[in-house]
Parts: C-alpha cells; sequence; structure tokens
C-alpha cells in the first residue's frame, strides 16, 4: 500500500504508524503521513507548506497569520491615532506594524504558493525574534528618555503656575486711542 508520497509503505518509517486504524476512517486519512526517517526531510518536502504535508499545521498557521495580520493593521490605526502627541510610541507602533506585515504577509505567501517548509519556520523565529526585540530592548530606553522630558516639562509648568499671581495677567500701558479718520 503506497502512503501517497510515491514510496512502498512500511509501516516503521512514517510517523503515526502505532496509531490504531479504524475501520470507519477513511483510507485518506492516512495516506498524507509525513515520512519520519530524518527531520530535515519534513523541512524541504517536495510538495512544500500545504494541508497535504503538514495537515496539522498548515491550517492553523494560515488562519493565524490573517488573524495577526489584520489585528496588527487595526492595532496600529487605532494606537497612532490615540497617540499621535507622543512620537516614541507612535515610532514603536510603525515598527511593529512593518514587522508584523512583512513576517504575517510571508506568512500567507508562503502557504499560498507552497514554499518548503524551512522557510515557514525561519519567518515565524526571525519574525517573533525581532518583535520581541523592539517591544523590550529597543524602545524602552527611548520611552523612559522621553517620559523623563514630560516630567521635567510638568515640573516647569506647576512650579510657573504656582502662586495665584502667575495666572493674572498684569495690566499694560493703555494703548494711544486710534484716530478717527475724517
Amino acid at each position: 500500500m503506497a502512503l501517497g508520497l510515491g514510496h512502498p509503505a512500511r509501516e516503521s518509517e512514517y510517523i503515526g504508524a502505532a496509531l490504531p486504524r479504524f475501520a470507519d476512517a477513511p483510507a485518506s486519512c492516512y495516506s498524507r503521513l509525513v515520512k519520519a526517517d530524518n527531520i530535515l526531510d519534513s523541512l524541504f518536502l517536495e510538495g512544500g507548506f500545504s494541508p497535504q504535508n503538514f495537515q496539522d499545521l498548515f491550517y492553523p498557521i494560515s488562519v493565524a497569520a490573517l488573524v495577526f495580520l489584520v489585528a496588527t493593521i487595526v492595532l496600529y490605526n487605532v494606537q497612532t491615532r490615540r497617540l499621535h502627541r507622543h512620537p516614541p510610541l507612535v515610532a514603536l507602533q510603525e515598527w511593529l506594524f512593518w514587522t508584523g506585515l512583512s513576517v504575517f504577509g510571508l506568512l500567507l505567501v508562503y502557504a499560498i504558493f507552497k514554499f518548503y517548509f524551512i522557510f515557514v519556520l525561519l519567518t515565524l523565529l526571525i519574525g517573533i525574534g525581532t518583535m520581541i526585540w523592539i517591544r523590550f530592548y529597543r524602545f524602552p530606553p527611548l520611552i523612559a528618555a522621553y517620559n523623563r522630558v514630560l516630567r521635567r516639562e510638568q515640573y516647569l509648568s506647576q512650579k510657573r503656575y504656582a502662586t495665584p499671581e502667575a495666572t493674572i495677567r498684569s495690566k499694560g500701558k493703555a494703548r494711544p486711542k486710534a484716530k478717527k479718520k475724517r
């Protein structure tokens, strides 16, 4: 019995060979099992990243990429409108937006055009690593410096208006009255 990969079937070579076969299960369920000779073979399967080769990973990764892509776009639009007066926070959102757009967009392209799984795996690892670096290493010092500037400005404005006289305008010289034209 061939398992759909063009190889003769030897039960011990395939993942899931120890699973019990049910009489009512269709034969096609067992025809797409991934060969377990070498883990590197699964990264470069002939059909690429497709539902036939990665039936348990393809749809969750593809749907998650689409959901995260939409969430990235929505969060970017909401956060930049909300934080438009704070340049470092807007810059953080832009960095996360472009990283998310490229990573999740590439994952969708890989799913559509059936790239090798190694590309999917590398894109996920590098993209998630980049997002973690942006959020927890690149921008916290910039945000802390910006917060110090905001605190300094707030302190100076409180000091300026600490006395009630500072809020009352002083009477200036009376302006000369304009001559009337006849």
